[in-house]
C-alpha cells in the first residue's frame, strides 16, 4: 500500500558560493524526485546570519510540496540532496553550501531521533517565517498564526532578493 500524499513545507538556506543558484539548484533537485511535486515557491530572501553571526549573509527560501514520501524519507531526500551539492556539516549554525529542512508535514507532530516536526525552532526564526508566509500566508503553528509569531521577531536585514525560478 502506498503512502498517502501530504503537504509539507521545506526551508532552504545557503551562504557559500553562489547562494541564489544553490537555492535554485536545490529546488530543481527536489522537483526531480518522483514522489515530490512542488506546489508553491517563495521568493528568495537575503538574510543576516543567525546564531553564529561572523559569516556571510544567507539566501533563504521556502517550498510547499505535495509528497507521498514518509516524513523520514522526505528528510533523508533533503539530506541526500545536501550531500550531492557538497554540503559538509562542520559546525552548528556555520556556513553552508545548502541547507534543506523539513518544517512541517501535514498536521503531523513527530519526535524521533534526528526528526522533529514541526521544526522545533521555526517560530523563533524570522529567516524561516518570512519566506514561509510568502507561500502560506494563513500558516498556523500549534494554534498560533504565523504572522503573529513573525511579528514578535526581529526582521531587520531581511529583504527580497530574487526568485527561485
Amino acid at each position: 500500500m502506498s503512502q498517502p500524499r501530504a503537504l509539507a513545507h521545506l526551508a532552504l538556506g545557503a551562504n557559500l558560493a553562489d547562494r541564489f543558484e544553490a537555492l535554485r539548484e536545490a529546488t530543481r533537485r527536489i522537483a526531480a524526485v518522483p514522489k515530490i511535486e512542488i506546489v508553491a515557491r517563495s521568493r528568495i530572501y537575503e538574510t543576516p546570519p543567525w546564531g553564529k553571526t561572523d559569516q556571510p549573509a544567507f539566501a533563504n527560501a521556502a517550498l510547499t510540496v505535495s509528497t507521498s514520501l514518509s516524513p523520514r524519507a522526505l528528510l533523508e531526500t533533503g539530506l541526500e540532496i545536501e550531500r550531492a551539492m557538497g554540503r559538509v556539516r562542520m559546525e552548528r549554525w556555520g556556513p553552508r553550501r545548502i541547507d534543506i529542512d523539513v518544517l512541517t508535514y501535514g498536521d503531523e507532530h513527530i519526535t524521533e531521533p534526528h526528526l522533529t516536526i514541526p521544526h522545533p525552532a521555526m517560530a523563533e526564526r524570522a529567516f524561516v517565517l518570512v519566506p514561509l508566509l510568502d507561500i502560506a500566508p494563513d500558516f498556523m503553528l500549534d494554534g498560533k498564526k504565523g504572522a503573529d509569531l513573525l511579528a514578535r521577531l526581529d526582521r531587520s536585514g531581511i529583504k527580497p532578493a530574487g526568485d527561485l525560478v
